[in-house]
């Protein structure tokens, strides 16, 4: 019960991100109510399977020029291939369509919003440490969540199979040994959840993974890994959702994880916006600003107070203070720092064992 509750306000929520970078917001606002694809998620066939072997199947590569490459300085160079670890990052939900429960490879409208938003926005904090590989996957539209018929859980069944074989591709063609780190938002939170209990734990690929960002859904623990407790702790899971206090519509339940993204830690300690080492939005010209977003987490949110930044505005359409869409964005800097803290912490342990083993 708590899931579906959750996941009716989180749909909406998605598709207030979604009107914001369209910039358009009553016209989506009003198609919400016409979201539900006229068919039973079985009467149709779904959309054909992805091939991750296909470079067009990933919106984002390491060897490729993409959305996740920019950079907030003029003329740095990217240097993923480089990088000692890789990111496996699992977008948002970008596909408001109902013309299928599950978005196609080929929708370019949803492929577009996950380039422009999501990969400039979210996936491009790990461009610096790390090598980004983010799959296309059949996402479940936004209906899947308000859906109460059953074909909504299906759909995000089908689209968390995609996740899943792109993830077990990326260990087999991509990583190959390397320690790794899994970040996500919403949708992507959701499959990441399922991920690590399945795939990762299960597999026995804990000891693998540095670090586990799954921003804003619903993470209670469930799945096995241990809570990020410290700044540089490693092989744990880190969670947050964000939004005022007094926001109409919250997120996250009482008993939900939430590291402070300020101070890495879950206590309740407010920790102010002068801690902030800058939030970032591309869809706002980039750049860094400093000061607009402190964090204490309480009630398994994490609470913020109201922004007074004119590019990360705190007058949403179905609420003030709902910040789903802002999650990495107002912590841009701090996530940036945070994974490194955590990659220096695993490569320095992963160089005293080999010399430990060196000496026996």
């Amino acid at each position: 019960m708590k899931k579906v509750l959750y996941s009716s306000v989180f749909s909406i929520l998605l598709l207030v991100s979604a009107s914001f970078f369209l910039r358009d917001y009553i016209g989506i606002i009003f198609i919400s109510y016409f979201l539900e694809p006229a068919h039973d998620f079985t009467d149709k066939p779904v959309p054909e399977v992805p091939e991750y072997h296909n470079p067009d199947h990933w919106a984002a590569l390491p060897e490729r020029n993409d959305f996740a490459d920019v950079q907030l300085v003029t003329g740095v160079d990217d240097e993923q291939a480089e990088r000692a670890v890789d990111v496996f990052f699992i977008h948002p939900t970008t596909y408001i369509g109902k013309e299928s429960w599950n978005q196609r490879m080929d929708d370019n409208r949803a492929n577009n919003l996950t380039d422009v938003w999501v990969m400039r926005d979210q996936a491009s904090v790990f461009n610096q440490c790390c090598r980004i590989y983010a799959p296309r996957y059949r996402q479940a539209t936004l209906h899947s969540f308000l859906d109460n018929t059953g074909s909504g859980e299906k759909a995000l069944g089908l689209a968390y199979e995609d996740v899943k074989s792109a993830f077990l591709y990326f260990l087999q063609n991509y990583s190959l040994g390397r320690p790794f780190i899994i970040a996500s938002h919403s949708q992507g939170s959701r499959h990441a959840d399922r991920l690590l209990r399945e795939e990762i734990i299960d597999r026995g690929l804990l000891s693998q993974m540095i670090v586990a960002y799954l921003i804003g859904f619903s993470i209670d623990g469930s799945n096995g890994a241990p809570v990020c407790e410290k700044y540089n702790q490693l092989n744990c899971q880190i969670s947050w959702n964000s939004g005022t206090r007094d926001a109409v519509l919250k997120l996250a339940q009482s008993e939900d994880i939430c590291v402070n993204p300020l101070s890495w830690k879950t206590g309740g300690d407010l920790v102010s916006s002068e801690q902030n080492l800058g939030s970032v939005t591309f869809a706002s010209e980039g750049g860094i600003e400093l000061n607009v977003a402190d964090a204490q987490c309480g009630e398994g949110s994490l609470f913020v107070s109201e922004v007074e930044s004119e590019r990360f505005s705190s007058n949403m359409p179905f609420g003030p203070g709902n910040y789903h869409m802002y999650d990495y964005s107002f912590y841009y800097m701090n996530i940036r720092e945070n994974v490194q803290d955590r990659i220096n912490e695993y490569l320095s342990r992963d160089v005293s064992e080999s010399a430990s083993s060196d000496l026996r």
